[in-house]
């Protein structure tokens, strides 16, 4: 599975935007990476350990501002198209996930 952060957060003021530094620092930690400006995203091997990143992500839900999650299949986002330009690029390669039981 694959969990993408969706946020658009307020940074008008200094407080603001220690908020959205510290939201995004923490994604960062949970091994979230950036996939677009606001966007970032995460491979779980299942849907147990997606629940875990979704319950850890609202925990640390900011004050202001939107906040949206959304997890999609490995085979969902195969179908995926990235275009830089008016060139298409491949879609990048599955993590390998290292599983010790």
């Amino acid at each position: 599975m694959w969990l993408f952060v969706f946020y658009d957060l307020p940074t008008n003021t200094a407080k603001e935007r220690k908020a959205f530094a510290k939201f995004r620092k923490k994604l960062m930690k949970d091994g979230f990476g950036m996939m677009q400006y606001s966007v970032y995203i995460r491979h779980c091997p299942s849907k147990e350990n997606a629940d875990v990143h979704i319950k850890r992500v609202k925990s640390f839900l900011p004050d202001d501002g939107q906040i949206s999650i959304l997890t999609v299949t490995d085979k969902q986002y195969g179908k995926i198209l990235n275009f830089w330009g008016n060139k298409k690029s491949p879609i990048p390669e599955s993590p390998q996930q290292l599983e010790l039981f």
